[in-house]
Parts: C-alpha cells; structure tokens; sequence
C-alpha cells in the first residue's frame, strides 16, 4: 500500500495577519512530525496543479468565481467575512488547495496509489456555493467529489468530516445528492451555527456536546455512521480531516486525542477496504494547535497506512 502527499509550496503564500489561527505555520508543523516520524520518507509526493474554472464550477456560482478571482484587482487585501481575508498570495493557494484534491482524485482512481493526503490551506469545508466563511474560499472536498462523480462516473462517494466545527458548506452542495453520503461530527451548538442531528437518509450528523471526548465520539460512529457507511457500500472515500478537536485546541471545547483520531482512521480504512479498493482521499480542514496537528495527522496517515 502507497500513500501520496500532495502540497504546493504556495499554500503558504496565503498570509494572514497575525492573530489569525490559520497560518502557514501548520503546514510547516505537519510537515516537521512527519519528518520526525519517519513517515515522509516512505511517501510518495506531489506538486498540487491549480484548479480549474470548470472544476470549480462544479460545485461554486459562476458570479462568485467572478468576484473572488478579482477582488483584488484594485486593492491588497479584503475580508470576505469576519474571519476570512484575502491577501495578494490567497488566490494561488486557495486554487492549488482545490487543485490538490482533485489531484488525489486521479491519483487514487487510476490505482497509482490507494491514499492521498492533501496537505493544503487555506481549508474548504465552510465555503458554501456563492460565499467564504471560515477562512474557507473553495469548497476543496467538494471540487474533489464533484470530480469523481463527473470526471470517473463513480456512482456512490461517502465524505467524512470530523472537523470540530460543522462542515456547512459541503453539506449544502450535496445536500440533495444521494449519490454522496455525508457523515459528520462536530462539536455543537458552536460556529457555523447549523448543523442539526440526523441518522438516516444519506446526510448523518452526529453532534457532539462541549468537552465530549473518545468515548463519546466512538458511540457515534459505531451507532449512526459505520451502519449507515455499511448499507451505503461507498465506492470512493473523502475525509475532510480537521484535527482542531484536539484537547491542546482552543477552537474547540471537545477533548480527542492522537489515538482517538487513529481510531476512527482505522473504522474509515476498514469500510474504504471492503467496498472503495481501499481508496482514500483525506484533506486538512482544521487543526490550529501547532503541536497537536502535527501528532494527529501522523497518527491519523499511520493508521490509514495501517
């Protein structure tokens, strides 16, 4: 078994200012842990390509596009919510963020290898159709989804998001969508504010209360996601992997450790191996605790590398 890296050294061009949590520093960090862990020396890496427009425009408003590709035409930056800034670096890292993801899409569906992490920023879960939130431009996961549905005809793709905050922005584009299962946690009631329990149907959301830790996040995938995954036989398998549940994360109040995102990797490669050929794509999302995120990511691609 084969695990692709993909990254672009311009996800670090998108420069925030400096209280923000979102920095390129995390890409360094996960780059140092997979250093000391010997894990980048068996890993196969990748230049991420920039996104398209038509891959984009899969899943985001052409207006939209329109708006984000020139915002800048005139100034140095802008906030495009309260959280989210674009500076004059964010654009080629938010189109080389989507561009990895599609990227690990072809990698993994031409069996050159059977995982691929992406390695990227600014993250993508928050981007809904026609807006940044979250620090979120692109919906990364959701370009990649998109491609494998239309580029590889796969009929049944199941994205999991165990992100601490809610993965609003994917869930809108699929929302009516059965070909893509969502199975989600995260902490809740917490920002975006949505994001509402729900066991059946192809959209599982498994919220989870302030200071929940392993336990509580074990009952839900057991109980609500595997049955579901299981029924649904998925062909293909997305993790939107944010690791900001972490219990060294201030963005969160939930209290997960290394081995509880190993765990849950492990459930995700046992369903991707009976029924997707083992195929996985998993996508950075969250993780702000330097430290933490570099441990998590390697426990989590050690587990799915099993």
């Amino acid at each position: 078994m084969t695990l692709a890296l993909i990254s672009h050294p311009d996800c670090s061009l998108h420069q925030t200012v400096s209280y923000h949590p979102e920095t390129a520093e995390r890409l360094t960090a996960i780059h140092d842990q997979l250093l000391a862990s010997g894990l980048e020396m068996i890993l196969h890496q990748y230049q991420a390509p920039l996104v398209t427009r038509e891959q984009l425009q899969r899943v985001h408003d052409s207006n939209y596009l329109d708006d984000i590709f020139h915002k800048l035409d005139d100034q140095e930056q802008a906030w495009l919510d309260a959280d989210t800034l674009m500076m004059q670096g964010t654009l080629a890292a938010a189109r080389r963020a989507a561009g990895a993801v599609v990227e690990a899409v072809e990698l993994v569906m031409q069996d050159r290898h059977q995982i691929a992490f992406c390695a990227v920023r600014p993250p993508g879960h928050h981007a809904e159709r026609d807006k940044a939130m979250g620090f979120c431009l692109f919906n990364n996961i959701a370009v990649g989804a998109a491609h494998a549905l239309q580029q590889w005809g796969v009929s049944k793709l199941a994205v999991i998001d165990f992100d601490a905050h809610f993965g609003n922005g994917t869930e809108q584009m699929f929302a009516d969508n059965e070909q893509v299962m969502i199975c989600s946690c995260f902490q809740h009631p917490f920002y975006p504010g949505c994001g509402q329990p729900s066991y059946d149907g192809h959209i599982i959301n498994v919220p989870l209360a302030a200071g929940a830790g392993g336990a509580e996040l074990k009952a839900g995938v057991e109980q609500h996601w595997l049955p579901a995954l299981e029924k649904f036989e998925p062909e293909l398998i997305l993790i939107s992997a944010g690791f900001d549940g972490h219990r060294e994360d201030d963005m969160s109040e939930l209290e997960l450790v290394e081995e509880d995102y190993a765990w849950l990797s492990e459930q995700i490669k046992a369903v991707a191996d009976r029924y997707a050929g083992g195929r996985i794509v998993s996508v950075l999302e969250g993780g702000y605790a330097l430290s933490a995120l570099g441990r998590s990511v390697v426990a989590h691609l050690k587990a799915l590398l099993g």
